[in-house]
């Protein structure tokens, strides 16, 4: 379980995030997994999951005070490499993530609400952790089944002193229906979410540090709301994504269950 935190998000153009760049290397240091990446950037897969008349989806767009998101997210094709199964819960503005990883071959079981009995080369510790638990539960009570995909290029910033100060900046990111027979392939049929924006997060544990003040008032970075998931669902079509989720579970929502958004609803998803 991670540490509570706090997530301030703004859309940027990326001569301003070149900026913010050289701005921020002055007090946080590339992570490990940008150091070898072109450019400082790692490819970010995200499997997300939802019930079939969109209840997780739903709670963003009303703006419910509790909320979460259900997740299968991975970095790299590679079938060795290990998916990560998260939780991400929010009350008001505070962020609690947790999460647990399993190899790819159990991705199948963790789709069914099912906690994988051996995880090969990740070690039981890895699979019987209690987020795996937790996750294969809530999939299981929702009958949440894979809805999208997101995908995009990350460039993280982190403390040397630890992860209670880090800042985030996303490019290129897609959403796409997930595939009927392989939830991981190449991404298909994708929509760009926020065109050539960037999407800039400030994250922290304690306060809100004196550092993110400066910066937000040197480049004049207004908070905003940039939730991948509503946000290229809603450009996908909600009526689409919740017939396909059907097509998983074989029974047909209805009608009146599917979301359709005025203009209003989609500005709620400025509260994710």
């Amino acid at each position: 379980m991670q540490n509570r935190r706090y997530e301030y998000k703004y859309l940027i153009e990326e001569a301003v995030a070149v900026s913010v760049r050289e701005f921020v290397r002055s007090y946080l240091s590339l992570d490990e997994y940008g150091v070898s990446m072109p450019e400082g950037a790692y490819p970010v897969n995200s499997l997300y999951l939802d019930s079939q008349d969109l209840q997780l989806f739903q709670s963003t767009i009303n703006g419910d005070r509790n909320r979460m998101k259900l997740r299968l997210r991975f970095y790299e094709q590679d079938s060795r490499a290990p998916v990560y199964v998260e939780i991400k819960r929010r009350t008001d503005s505070v962020i609690v993530k947790s999460r647990g990883v399993v190899d790819q071959d159990s991705v199948e079981e963790v789709l069914a609400g099912q906690v994988p009995m051996g995880c090969g080369e990740f070690g039981e510790d890895a699979c019987d952790g209690q987020s795996l638990n937790e996750f294969c539960r809530l999939v299981s009570c929702l009958n949440a089944q894979p809805v999208a995909r997101v995908t995009y290029l990350r460039e993280a910033w982190v403390s040397d002193s630890g992860n209670s100060v880090r800042v985030t900046m996303d490019r290129k990111v897609n959403c796409a229906p997930a595939e009927l027979s392989d939830p991981l392939a190449e991404l298909s049929d994708a929509v760009c979410v926020f065109g050539d924006s960037v999407v800039l997060e400030l994250k922290f544990t304690n306060r809100f540090p004196d550092w993110f003040r400066e910066l937000v008032r040197r480049f004049n970075l207004i908070q905003c709301g940039a939730a991948k998931y509503v946000d290229g669902a809603t450009l996908l079509g909600t009526d689409r994504l919740s017939a396909e989720a059907a097509c998983r579970t074989g029974v047909a929502p209805p009608a009146s269950s599917l979301p359709h958004l005025s203009r209003r609803e989609q500005f709620l998803t400025a509260y994710a």
